[in-house]
């Protein structure tokens, strides 16, 4: 399965989809964030059993205020529609797993 871009408009289609939900939150001159993008594409193609989203954080600055974003990249695990999971700072993908299936 493919990232999904989120943003205000799809946000709660995807937190209800009933699925566990990783969004990525990042700006694109962030370079840590450059670092974590591709490992979330990994994810994302080899787990579709999991919603993965981005939400670009210049874009979407409700969902980052919602979130508590203050510092990026931040990812977050949603489980039936709650934080269940939260890490700011660039992690490798073995931590990004656990997270998901924590």
């Amino acid at each position: 399965m493919s990232v999904i871009t989120v943003n205000k408009n799809n946000f709660e289609e995807i937190k209800n989809s009933g699925r566990t939900v990783l969004l990525d939150f990042y700006a694109d001159w962030c370079g840590p964030c450059r670092m974590v993008s591709p490992i979330v594409d990994e994810i994302a193609e080899e787990n579709p059993q999991y919603t993965v989203g981005k939400i670009n954080i210049d874009n979407e600055t409700e969902l980052a205020q919602m979130f508590g974003v203050m510092s990026i990249p931040t990812l977050v695990v949603l489980k039936d529609g709650k934080v269940a999971n939260k890490s700011v700072g660039a992690r490798p993908k073995d931590q990004i797993l656990d997270m998901l299936e924590g």
